[in-house]
């Protein structure tokens, strides 16, 4: 059964239509400059077919929250979620074939274009059962989609630029009909543009968008100066599912509305009003309210207390001989002009040492083998024994070295040790910290201080190590999208509290 809506009049007067069957299986791709009327297009699109098909609109402005009003749609405010509610929100949408419209507009356009990522990767994973027909509509797509690098990180740029892809391109097989809208064609990255069978154009004015047009509606350049003379609320349209050549129409009346604000006039306010009195009153007093203070943790002098406990904790075995070590030859050239190794200081024991590599900057940016045979010179040095420290005990105490526990009391010392006797050594440092953290009452700790111990200044991959303490069940994560991060660990609570 084929399935008609109409969305406008061509010139002559004669209703418009467009086949929904062909545009699931085709997909389309709006064009037009900010007030060519693209949106109220797609507003009218989607009333048109709000009761024969399942809807998705990716709103970056908020402008389609209205059709809550008319319709059954179901209005998601991204701000209120995080990121997994988002994709479990997603999965959702697509078991009960619900219409929804996901409002982004009160988050940061980084923000904005990570949640829709992630929102549109949680439908293209759906089980298969729940791979239902859906039009899936983007608005701004340019956001989404670029064409090139912008202002936002490279991780969330890939991360956006695949989920529109999979959308446009693989997405059909999965029920999902892409409706993408674009205000110039050059910002829209040609992968996911190429992918539409279906295109309305509206007024642009730009000669590199006026013939980007023009191919893909298949004029003469010649022909493109007819794009700059389009009136608002006038698109040429072509494809299977609305016109086999191009056609001009009007974009008919709609019901609900946007929410930005009008175009007309607005009469002044009377002469009589003193805005000069409204625009100063208590201003100094608003001026001077502090903003609310975001909790950091505060950083402290390093220190090993901790460590002594854990090595008291750990018997060593028989006593070696001092292992020969492969040292590079400056350490060897270094030991041999050195002078006789003095007696011990009172102090001067394998905390103090750790602690001491701990403190220097870069430190935990080293490698594992450089870090121990620096720890080994030290020791023999200094006369300190350490034939019962081999790599892998060394590698953990290096990582107490680092988190700085003597901050917390005795017993909260004692519980951390005991969940991290579970901790694989790599993650050991970081996990640590977030126990600091949430022992002293903080919802996370200084991201500045979590990259410093993990020995990473990548974000993705403190992001990827914390999924993977998640993924353990040793941290619980909740991040929204203002870009709040609240870490917690389980069996910490009754310290904590």
């Amino acid at each position: 059964m084929t399935v008609h809506i109409e969305i406008g009049r061509d010139s002559q007067g004669q209703p418009v239509q467009v086949d929904v069957e062909e545009l699931l299986a085709t997909r389309l791709l709006v064009q037009g400059n900010s007030g060519s009327g693209k949106s109220h297009l797609l507003r009218r699109l989607l009333e048109e077919s709000a009761g024969l098909v399942q809807q998705v609109v990716i709103d970056p402005e908020g402008d389609f929250t209205s059709l809550a009003d008319h319709f059954s749609h179901v209005v998601i405010d991204a701000a209120n979620h995080t990121a997994r509610e988002i994709e479990a929100l997603a999965a959702r949408v697509r078991q009960h074939r619900a219409s929804v419209v996901l409002a982004l507009d009160e988050l940061e356009v980084e923000a904005q274009i990570r949640c829709a990522a992630q929102f549109l990767n949680a439908l293209f994973d759906a089980p298969r059962e729940h791979w239902y027909p859906a039009l899936v509509v983007v608005d701004e797509a340019q956001m989404f989609a670029p064409a090139a690098g912008g202002e936002i990180s490279e991780d969330t740029r890939r991360l956006s630029l695949s989920a529109m892809t999979n959308l446009m391109c693989r997405g059909r097989k999965r029920g999902l009909a892409g409706i993408v809208a674009t205000q110039r064609l050059a910002k829209l990255a040609k992968n996911v543009a190429a992918e539409a069978s279906n295109f309305l154009m509206g007024r642009t004015f730009l000669d590199i968008d006026m013939a980007r047009a023009a191919d893909l509606l298949g004029m003469e350049r010649k022909q493109a100066e007819r794009i700059r003379d389009l009136q608002r609320g006038h698109f040429i349209g072509l494809g299977p599912a609305i016109s086999r050549r191009p056609v001009s129409v009007r974009i008919g009346a709609v019901r609900s509305g946007g929410k930005a604000g009008g175009g007309g006039l607005l009469p002044l306010p009377g002469a009589g009003e003193d805005l000069a009195a409204l625009l100063h009153a208590e201003l100094a007093a608003e001026a001077a309210t502090p903003p609310p203070p975001r909790a950091q943790s505060p950083v402290a002098p390093p220190s090993m207390a901790a460590l002594s406990e854990a090595i008291a904790h750990r018997p060593p075995p028989a006593p070696l001989p001092e292992p020969a070590l492969p040292l590079p030859a400056a350490h060897e050239d270094a030991l041999a002009e050195a002078p006789p190794a003095p007696t011990p200081a009172p102090g001067a024991d394998l905390p103090g040492i750790l602690a001491e590599m701990a403190a220097e900057e870069g430190a935990t940016f080293k490698p594992l083998n450089n870090l121990f045979r620096d720890f080994a010179i030290r020791c023999r040095q200094r006369g300190v024994p350490s034939a019962h420290v081999d790599t892998a005990l060394f590698r953990r105490l290096f990582a107490f070295a680092c988190a700085r526990l003597d901050r917390l009391d005795e017993a909260s010392r004692a519980r951390v040790e005991a969940l991290a006797e579970r901790v694989e050594d790599d993650v050991l440092a970081p996990y640590l910290a977030i126990c600091v953290a949430a022992v002293e009452g903080y919802s996370a700790p200084d991201e500045d201080e979590l990259a410093r111990v993990y020995g990473s200044s990548s974000p993705g991959r403190v992001r990827r190590m914390l999924e993977h303490l998640e993924r353990q069940g040793l941290v619980v994560v909740r991040e929204d999208f203002g870009g709040e991060r609240t870490i917690s660990v389980p069996g910490l609570e009754e310290v904590a509290g």
